[in-house]
């Protein structure tokens, strides 16, 4: 699909992927890329704008990452945010030391108005800062635009070069008008027209997927999540009958779950599909005994359903193509060149080498989960479908701590049911990201029945996010979670003790392995 591209370079920062979320709000498409892409890759790319990511590092560092000098010499708008901004100043002759006083979180901002970047932006306006060291001294030719304070170049900028820089995060929701920043400069530097829209996207992708299959037979692997429900609809639109889904029940699905996804792809759901439930829970509780470092979790997980769907290819007969719900943050997650592997996503990371199909197809690999919803409106799927909680491939194997066993699989699917079960009686769930129920590996005294107990700690998670980058906890009502408490401590057997999470992402993730 031919349209306008803004990169972004990758060092190292932890807000990679909410950058390129930000500059898609603004209907303009953009993608994460290693900062080790090399130059020819990325004029072969022909990007309307190049954006530096943040990172850890320190510019002066010399075995911290940086890139040639020439990329600022191609005539592309580049935009540096934190060590991005400190890495084109360093590069470019100017000075970058350790800050007197360090900057975090919120912190007020004045900025230039004549500065293209902050035309529509309040003369002071808040903005989100994480650094220790700062630019010092701008590089020639720049003029600063932005200060604080401790920081006397929030922001800088050479327009004739169409270089610009912000020592701060506009991208994060802290800075109270970073989208309009951002928006500026993709419309107004980089002059994008905004082609980036989802019912073309959906629509094109449909032709593409015809194309690309011809007569070929399709094997998709169904969770009953938002993610492989998308895909699968996509697929049914684009071959009809050639697609065959294959619903793998891991017994890792949340209660009475396996059921709910039969009844809305099977023979008597609304959608023509081929549909194929395999009942695996013996298969994978074996291979996952004794087992209990995530990522070695995810891994097994990911290679069983890859078996699985060969097994059942070779039943239906030559199958050339396996269709996965992988999405982007799934793919940056995975691991992106140098960067940092933050978790193996079972259909990413979490896939064995060798693989017995013609071509793995991922039709939403490029979305973010937002996008995904939209596309899953475009196709027709009823919103109740698209917006129900989302739910990790590897299931309740990653949100139980440690081994997983059948007991523990038991006492976390109680006990999420009721935590869902009250936050719906309450009318919470309106709004909320993401909520439910872990089990953690930690067990402790109590006391119940006059009796001492040993027994397990349930966590109860509950976020506010509305692009699953970011995450803040939410604060529901005592009284709902003093209800949860009662109903889990009394009704679940093997729980003595609940607890509330209430930590962002990041520092944390949503889930908990």
């Amino acid at each position: 699909m031919e349209k306008e591209l803004v990169i972004v370079l990758d060092f190292g920062g932890q807000y990679n992927q909410l950058i390129a979320r930000r500059v898609r709000e603004c209907n303009v498409y953009c993608e994460v890329k290693p900062y080790t892409m090399g130059l020819e890759e990325i004029k072969a790319l022909n990007p309307k704008g190049i954006i530096f990511t943040g990172g850890p590092n320190s510019v002066y560092d010399p075995a911290s990452p940086h890139y040639q000098k020439e990329i600022f010499e191609l005539g592309i708008p580049i935009l540096g945010i934190c060590y991005g901004s400190q890495l084109m100043a360093y590069t470019l002759g100017g000075e970058v030391k350790t800050a007197p006083v360090s900057e975090y979180g919120h912190t007020e901002v004045s900025v230039v108005k004549d500065s293209v970047l902050f035309s529509e932006v309040e003369e002071k306006t808040v903005c989100w800062m994480s650094h220790t060291d700062y630019i010092a001294k701008q590089p020639e030719g720049f003029k600063v635009t932005a200060f604080t304070n401790d920081c006397p170049v929030a922001a800088m900028e050479c327009p004739e070069r169409k270089l610009y820089a912000t020592q701060f995060h506009p991208e994060v929701m802290h800075t109270r008008e970073g989208i309009k920043m951002l928006r500026a400069f993709v419309y107004q530097v980089c002059g994008c027209k905004g082609d980036w829209k989802m019912d073309s996207f959906v629509e094109t992708s449909i032709k593409q997927l015809r194309d690309k299959i011809g007569t070929g037979k399709v094997l998709c692997a169904l969770s009953g999540g938002v993610d492989s429900s998308v895909a699968a609809v996509m697929l049914s639109k684009a071959v009809g009958k050639q697609l065959t889904c294959v619903f793998v029940d891991h017994g890792l699905l949340r209660k009475n779950e396996g059921d709910e996804v039969e009844a809305v792809f099977g023979p008597n759901g609304p959608y023509e599909l081929n549909f194929i439930r395999v009942n695996a829970q013996e298969r994978y509780c074996e291979r996952l005994k004794g087992v209990s470092e995530p990522e070695q979790k995810r891994k097994i997980i990911g290679e069983e359903f890859i078996r699985v769907f060969e097994e059942e290819a070779k039943k239906i007969g030559s199958v050339d193509f396996l269709v996965q719900g992988t999405i982007y943050p799934d793919v940056i997650e995975s691991g992106l060149g140098k960067s940092a592997v933050i978790k193996s996503h079972h259909n990413v990371g979490g896939l064995p080498d060798i693989v017995d199909f013609k071509e793995i197809i991922e039709p939403l690999r490029m979305l973010f989960k937002d996008e995904v919803r939209k596309a899953g409106l475009e196709l027709g799927i009823p919103e109740y479908l698209v917006y129900r909680q989302p739910f990790p491939g590897p299931g309740l194997g990653i949100r139980i701590i440690g081994e997983v066993t059948a007991e523990k699989v038991k006492i976390v699917q109680d006990a999420d049911y009721i935590y869902r079960e009250e936050i719906a009686k309450a009318g919470c769930d309106k709004g909320l990201g993401q909520y439910f129920a872990a089990l953690t590996n930690m067990r402790s005294v109590g006391v119940m029945g006059d009796f001492r107990t040993y027994d397990y700690a349930i966590a109860l998670r509950a976020v506010n996010t509305s692009d699953f980058m970011t995450a803040e906890c939410a604060e529901l009502p005592m009284e709902v979670l003093f209800k949860v408490t009662n109903r889990i401590i009394n009704e679940v057997k093997g729980v003595n003790r609940v607890m509330y999470d209430l930590t962002s992402k990041p520092p944390g993730t949503i889930e908990f392995e």
